[in-house]
């Protein structure tokens, strides 16, 4: 091969390999914009959506180094809100609960309870400690409790715990029954021998963990959530427009895959001939 057309084709190769870097290295990635997103937030901000109030409580930005030591950033939020939503909670035969600023127990009896009862706890210390006659603390012999009882000669009587202690207090509900409960009324929606379920509706606290460009559902709609910088969230409803510009960042990125395919081809195209050229003939 005559070295002046290797040459040549050098040329070709090197400088469609050049443009190509160039339009390669020059090349940008374009950052999605929202032209007139439903929603542009910081921390602490409330927004409406289908009649519910939501809160951003917070946007973070972290950064984290790759393997290859390239500095990654990741934004993240969390949008909070209260909503009527139906609640439920468990007690189990013989727990203790708190109804109406009192202490009770739970009592279920038999296999295929249709009741329960609750059994007012007795704070016996404070009984003894407002009683100026009686001693602070039971005695114990014979196998019985007594309260010490001092009368006005310094007399001495002990009486049964049973006898001096009042009776304590019963509630017994069925399924179905209501009662106030932490501000709600609740309703007994199941009772077993092992446990009692009440039911009711009412106010919750609800949270939402949001990533950067993703999906989320508030109310009934459907956002694009956008972090721009550390400090703003972007809620869009227009989807089709973030998949669109999604599309043109993968054509852009397709674009600059073959760039540099051509760079690669180009370089190495150069080097076979160059080493074509100096083979010697055998003529």
């Amino acid at each position: 091969m005559q070295r002046r057309a290797v040459a040549a084709y050098v040329a070709i190769f090197l400088l469609a390999a050049s443009v190509a870097g160039v339009l390669a290295v020059t090349a940008e990635t374009p950052e999605l914009t929202f032209e007139d997103p439903d929603f542009e937030l910081s921390e602490g901000d409330t927004f409406e959506v289908d009649g519910i109030e939501f809160t951003v409580a917070d946007i973070s930005e972290t950064e984290e180094e790759d393997e290859l030591g390239d500095i990654e950033i990741e934004r993240s939020g969390v949008v909070e809100w209260v909503e009527e939503t139906d609640q439920t909670e468990i007690w189990d035969n013989e727990s203790a609960v708190e109804v109406d600023g009192m202490d009770w127990t739970v009592h279920i009896e038999g296999e295929e309870p249709e009741e329960f009862t609750l059994i007012e706890d007795l704070d016996r210390q404070a009984i003894l400690e407002d009683d100026p006659a009686a001693a602070n603390e039971t005695v114990e012999f014979d196998d019985q409790e007594y309260v010490v009882i001092t009368d006005e000669d310094g007399e001495e009587e002990f009486v049964p715990v049973d006898e001096y202690f009042p009776e304590p207090e019963e509630r017994t509900y069925a399924l179905g029954d209501t009662f106030e409960y932490a501000d709600e009324t609740v309703t007994v929606e199941e009772i077993t021998e092992n446990d009692v379920t009440i039911a009711w509706t009412g106010p919750e606290e609800l949270s939402q963990d949001i990533s950067q460009e993703t999906e989320v559902t508030l109310g009934e709609t459907d956002f694009i959530a956008y972090f721009p910088d550390g400090e703003t969230l972007i809620l869009s409803s227009d989807i089709e427009a973030y998949e669109a510009q999604l599309a043109e960042v993968e054509r852009l990125e397709q674009q600059g895959d073959g760039l540099w395919r051509i760079v690669i081809i180009g370089v190495l195209s150069s080097l076979l001939l160059v080493a074509a050229a100096f083979v010697p003939s055998r003529y």
